[in-house]
């Protein structure tokens, strides 16, 4: 079921929000209000003064919050300037508002002296702790940003580590392996060596890219695989399977090789016989499902299923970063679990947003 959030778009959302909490702490304020200062009038008369007080205080604060001069300025002097001028803006023009809306004389006085201060006042007291709540939001925004931005950049470096200590490992191997085939199946080297190219192109584009497509990683898959058969022989079978609506839907670079990878290094390789990898894409409701499908040793008996708390201990540091790279990119909505296969195998499933 598609949730509400999902249907409104999130500026317009965060903008409902902050209307409905402001329009429910004015109400607040006018009940205090009414109660310090009765003098000042009936409380439905204080309401319409204090919400309207409180709505042009807050549109000024979002109107100037979008100023790019403002924005270039250091946060203490920013809002001190925001305060300066959306304060009297906001308790003037309010209660010119409310004056037109209950359709009293512009010039008529709110009340006796003594009461008009503590109106004011207590306007003041209510703008600050306003002004304080949005400088302290703008700033935990700023840092969750932040946050954001350097778990990225660090899991973009633990993946190039990690591709750096992969494609040499493969290559090495690889490069054995047709050192052997030249002299005793020329053939086979020359689909080795064609199929290498093939990977070796893809990994670097990939390397220089921040976003690749389900169709462009299908390839890469599809060269690792055709390798891995011709190292591995009869031992290795494979099939991949992407719907052509699903070829060009954006995903992170390198992000299902470990998966494959892992499969054949932890399940595969170890296992005496054949064994088989199905890699499928498909679409759900959250948005696009993948999943590699290993018939090799399976996980631990004692782990019949994980979800990413537990790397080192099922296979190493690959899945891990998978997992990483999708929490620093989607947050929540993405994820990566694995799951074992009856009567043997692993399900690898990860799932992104559309």
């Amino acid at each position: 079921m598609t949730s509400v959030d999902s249907l409104i778009p999130a500026r317009w959302l965060g903008a409902a929000r902050l209307t409905a909490g402001s329009f429910l702490l004015c109400a607040v304020a006018a009940g205090l209000l009414f109660w310090a200062a009765p003098a000042l009038g009936t409380l439905a008369r204080l309401f319409v003064f204090v919400e309207c007080v409180g709505m042009v205080f807050i549109a000024c604060i979002a109107v100037l919050g979008r100023s790019k001069r403002l924005l270039r300025m250091q946060a203490l002097p920013r809002w001190l300037l925001t305060g300066a001028i959306a304060i009297p803006a906001g308790y003037f023009g309010g209660h010119l508002m409310a004056l037109l809306i209950l359709g009293e004389p512009i010039s008529r006085v709110v009340g006796h002296e003594s009461d008009y201060m503590v109106a004011f006042a207590f306007g003041l007291v209510l703008a600050a702790f306003v002004l304080y709540a949005a400088a302290a939001r703008d700033q935990l925004a700023k840092e969750a940003i932040a946050r954001s931005d350097a778990q990225r950049l660090a899991t973009e470096s633990e993946l190039r580590l990690l591709r750096a200590q992969l494609e040499p490992h493969m290559l090495f191997n690889t490069l054995a392996n047709l050192r052997s085939l030249v002299d005793e199946d020329p053939r086979q080297a020359q689909r080795m060596i064609d199929q290498l190219i093939v990977y070796l192109r893809s990994t670097h584009a990939a390397s220089r890219d921040e976003v690749t497509t389900l169709q462009s990683e299908f390839a890469q898959l599809r060269a690792y695989l055709e390798i891995m058969c011709l190292r591995m022989g009869p031992r290795l079978a494979y099939s991949l399977d992407l719907p052509a609506e699903l070829e060009q839907i954006a995903i992170p670079p390198m992000l299902l090789q470990p998966l494959v990878e892992n499969a054949i290094k932890h399940g595969l390789e170890p296992k005496l016989g054949a064994g088989s990898i199905e890699v499928l894409a498909r679409s759900v409701a959250e948005g696009i499902e993948v999943t590699v499908d290993d018939s090799g040793l399976g996980l631990p008996q004692q782990q019949p299923a994980w979800s990413g708390d537990d790397a080192g201990e099922v296979c190493g540091s690959g899945l891990a970063n998978v997992r990483d790279r999708l929490q620093a990119l989607y947050g929540s909505q993405a994820s990566l679990t694995l799951q074992a296969r009856a009567p043997c195998g692993v399900r690898a499933v990860v799932r992104i947003p559309s």
